[in-house]
């Protein structure tokens, strides 16, 4: 049995706020759109990795995710995220931090998910 991808579903009272964390801050580009339909969808990519946004009020209350992106360079994506929406820095996690299971760490976080940001 082989897997090629994981790819969860991410649910938001208003998609926008979703494309602001990946899009805009993370730059994950849009591989499909259906934002301005009456039950609004995107497929995001980055890097070989795919994310499905929904607008849905009732699951995204029911559903606060938190997902980790491992990186070899995090202090670089640091910067630039840091730089261009600190809006997002975790208030637990707003810098990189050695943690004690010996990986490199900051998280980000919006409405609806947090990110941690990791390299070993």
């Amino acid at each position: 049995m082989k897997f090629e991808q994981l790819i969860p579903n991410v649910y938001y009272v208003d998609i926008s706020n979703g494309l602001k964390m990946f899009v805009d801050c993370l730059g994950f580009t849009i591989g499909h759109s259906e934002i301005n339909s009456s039950q609004p969808f995107c497929v995001l990519n980055k890097d070989g990795l795919s994310i499905y946004l929904f607008e849905h009020a009732k699951l995204a209350k029911e559903h606060n995710p938190e997902f980790r992106f491992v990186t070899k360079n995090i202090e670089k994506v640091y910067e630039k995220v840091s730089a261009s929406h600190p809006e997002f820095l975790h208030p637990n996690l707003k810098e990189v931090t050695l943690r004690p299971w010996g990986a490199k760490e900051f998280a980000l976080r919006d409405e609806q998910v947090c990110i941690i940001i990791q390299q070993w």
